[in-house]
């Protein structure tokens, strides 16, 4: 194998930083499956890594990019022959194990999963961890009762990749979908992707009570922090509580009066290192009954040179919905890949 194209986060005592470099297989980790990426995705998590804004990277040197999307070159494990389509999101990549930010990537044959029928490469990508998490928030809720005659479920954070396929997702159930969000520009946006109402986060009251009036049968919250701890004094009696994200703050100021006057369910959901059952199941909803109607609408695709220029605009809150990465691009891997 020729010497292939990579974004390698490094720490040096100026900080952490990322960048283009070329790689070849004896650089890459250990594992049993070797995967042509063809799609990545940029997650909210693979920008803090790879800036340094957040403590995410374990090691150093690393390949980002916690999702990918491609083809199996060989393995050693007996599920996988070369030529399949599998996916990997998740578990040590692109954390701790050289991730999905590189034409190549060898991983561990326990992390892949065969790409699921009905969905092509991309849509795997635009689904990714993003529509992993939400997918396993509403499994979680509806195992524990919610069904969409219980009321309304909130969703925040609603214009990023989880909040945003979730809105989706919710509403081609038939659940009254109301989209919490701090971009009152994106109202429209969220109202098409199935949201009944559009809240904004100034419209939260400055002083929260221990039990507020009961509003929504659901909540899937990306936010932690006050955010949640609104949200939960707000939950009608029986309802269920997905806490997905800290991007609000990971203390939660709140007493047990939820828990224990209304019987308002906290369940964590951590797509990180879920089981392999969780997210086979999972992936099976995703290509079915929770397949996003308006996945053209939240995805779109950039190429793989734009990368840094992708993370300042997470960063800067300028983007909503997926970004899909071509590492290759489907057509290439037909052509052999880059390497």
């Amino acid at each position: 194998m020729k010497s292939f194209k990579a974004f390698l986060i490094e720490q040096s005592p100026s900080g952490v930083s990322g960048r283009f470099v070329q790689l070849d297989e004896s650089q890459l980790d250990g594992g049993d499956v070797l995967i042509r990426v063809i799609y990545s995705s940029v997650n909210y998590k693979d920008a803090l890594a790879a800036t340094g804004r957040g403590r995410i990277v374990k090691r150093f040197p690393c390949v980002g990019g916690i999702d990918l999307a491609g083809e199996v070159v060989s393995s050693a494990a007996p599920r996988f022959r070369p030529g399949d389509k599998v996916i990997v999101t998740s578990y040590d990549l692109g954390v701790a194990h050289h991730g999905g930010y590189a034409e190549y990537a060898l991983v561990p044959g326990g992390w892949v999963l065969p790409l699921p029928p009905g969905l092509s490469l991309f849509e795997a990508m635009a689904l990714g961890t993003a529509g992993l998490t939400a997918a396993m928030a509403i499994s979680r809720m509806e195992d524990n009762g919610l069904r969409p005659e219980a009321g309304p479920v909130l969703v925040n954070g609603a214009t990023g990749g989880v909040g945003s396929l979730a809105i989706d997702m919710l509403a081609a159930r038939g659940y009254q979908v109301t989209a919490l969000t701090g971009k009152p520009a994106e109202a429209d946006w969220l109202r098409s992707l199935g949201a009944s109402e559009v809240m904004l986060r100034g419209d939260m009251p400055a002083i929260l009570k221990p039990l507020d009036k009961g509003l929504w049968a659901g909540v899937i919250d990306n936010l932690g922090g006050s955010v949640l701890a609104w949200l939960l004094s707000t939950t009608k009696p029986g309802g269920v509580v997905a806490s997905i994200g800290l991007a609000a703050g990971v203390d939660v100021n709140t007493t047990v009066m939820p828990f224990v006057l209304r019987g308002v369910s906290l369940l964590g959901i951590d797509s990180g290192y879920a089981g392999f059952a969780v997210r086979e199941r999972a992936w099976s909803r995703l290509a079915s009954d929770l397949r996003p109607r308006q996945l053209a609408n939240i995805a779109v695709a950039r190429d793989f040179d734009e990368l840094p220029q992708i993370f300042d605009e997470l960063l800067a809150g300028k983007a909503h919905g997926r970004v899909v990465l071509r590492v290759a691009g489907e057509q290439a891997a037909a052509n052999g890949g880059q390497a």
